[in-house]
């Protein structure tokens, strides 16, 4: 793989049958220090192969040291979901199959019981998910204390999922001599330079992937939709109309996600719905399906869109704008991998024309605008657009006419005044009557 370096013999036997004969950018440029020891912090997308950019130099530096049986956990490896993580311990097996050294997975939805019979083993190898790791540290199973190698995967999407607290604690049970790789899809992201400045030690940068970066291998289109039920049947005119092997739509919320499976499955196509509630079981069993191809389409929220390495996908339609450009990247980074050529449509309603324009921008991408006659709409984009792209708003203007003066109030009419003599009896009308007849003026 690397013409200079000599791998153990079991590791190298791993790689030959693997056929990583030629290194990617990212295994060429982060394999040389980190078998140095060096802390490590990496900018690249999933599918560049940066799984095998640090399980390399691991496996080689755990293969080439004396261990100790009841050494404990040498090397923590944390992904932001089981998907990922279930993925790099399929990565990770196929690496040590002939050395010595042990590997678990320790993810939600398991039994604790279970997974405590796996660490008597003393595996050299943790390969979890935070919030697990977690619970299993406050239960005294896990001893990180002879930790050799940290590497946090998608460090990014674990501080978007709310995970900074963990990591920091799962660091400071870890021993301190320890080395430290961090991976992430941008350099840029708010956070990650505290996260860094807290657990690595005089790190090397290495920025493969920069945000302005476009991959060749996708067509970038969008289609204007006037409302949810215009993006409803553009959706079914995309998926019988535009060719595909394997397909993945993603949505902001899982709700959506739900509804559109069973739309979905309604126009005749087998899909199958994948976010953070579906059980443990359910979401391998979609998986599965989808990647031996049993199942051509997938809708999947924001959780699954990172750590998700499935092959041949090769359309990526947008139902919901994502809401960042950081969120889009590794949304239609699901295709046009490994030098295959791959389509992202977005469906794009009024609300999101200006989301989807600092999109563009931010990435600097070229989105082609894609036309449907039978399912034209009558939105075409704003009339009225900046020099950005974005719509032109329209304020409302401030009242400035005082308003009207209230009309003056009536005046009620003064009441009669009794007579002189405010003690005079009342007469009734037939006394008064009687009285004109006498002669008599009335009192």
């Amino acid at each position: 793989m690397i013409s200079d370096i000599t791998f153990y013999p079991g590791l190298q036997k791993a790689i030959d049958d693997l056929g990583l004969e030629k290194p990617t950018p990212v295994q060429a440029a982060a394999i040389p220090p980190a078998l140095e020891g060096k802390d490590l912090l990496v900018c690249a997308q999933t599918g560049s192969g940066k799984t095998f950019a640090f399980l390399i130099p691991i496996v080689q530096r755990l293969s080439t040291t004396e261990i100790e049986n009841d050494s404990g956990t040498l090397a923590l490896i944390l992904t932001p979901t089981r998907e990922l993580a279930r993925q790099v311990f399929k990565q990770t097996e196929a690496l040590i199959g002939s050395t010595p050294l042990h590997a678990v997975l320790l993810t939600g939805g398991d039994d604790f019981k279970y997974q405590r019979s796996l660490l008597r083993k003393n595996p050299e190898f943790v390969i979890a998910t935070p919030g697990r790791l977690v619970e299993l540290l406050d239960k005294g199973l896990v001893d990180l204390k002879k930790l050799k190698a940290l590497v946090l995967d998608e460090a990014d999407r674990m501080l978007d999922m709310g995970f900074s607290e963990d990591m920091l604690r799962i660091s400071s049970e870890c021993g301190t001599d320890r080395q430290t790789l961090m991976f992430s899809a941008t350099l840029g992201h708010a956070g990650l330079d505290h996260l860094g400045s807290s657990l690595l030690k005089e790190p090397q940068t290495i920025d493969l992937t920069p945000l302005q970066a476009d991959s060749q291998d996708i067509e970038h289109r969008i289609l204007l939709a006037d409302d949810r039920s215009h993006k409803e049947k553009l959706l079914a005119w995309v998926l019988n109309n535009v060719p595909f092997f394997r397909a993945m739509v993603f949505t902001n919320t899982r709700d959506n996600a739900d509804r559109l499976g069973g739309l979905i499955r309604y126009h005749k196509h087998n899909a199958g719905v994948l976010h953070g509630e579906k059980e443990h079981s359910i979401r391998k069993n979609l998986m599965e399906q989808f990647s031996h191809g049993k199942m051509r389409v997938l809708v999947a929220s924001d959780v699954a869109a990172r750590g998700l390495d499935i092959k041949d996908v090769d359309l990526v339609i947008n139902f919901d704008m994502p809401r960042r450009g950081d969120d889009y990247t590794h949304r239609v980074g699901r295709t046009g991998r490994a030098g295959n050529k791959g389509i992202a449509i977005s469906l794009i309603s009024p609300q999101e024309w200006d989301l989807m324009i600092s999109i563009q921008r931010y990435l600097k991408l070229a989105m082609d605008r894609m036309h449907v006659k039978e399912l034209a709409g009558t939105f075409n984009g704003p009339k009225k657009v900046k020099s950005s792209g974005k719509s032109v708003g329209s304020k409302k203007k401030k009242q400035t006419k005082k308003a009207a003066a209230k009309p003056a109030a009536k005046k009620k009419p003064a009441k009669r005044k009794s007579p002189a003599s405010s003690n005079a009896p009342l007469l009734t009308g037939n006394e008064t009557l009687k009285r004109k007849k006498d002669g008599l003026k009335p009192d």
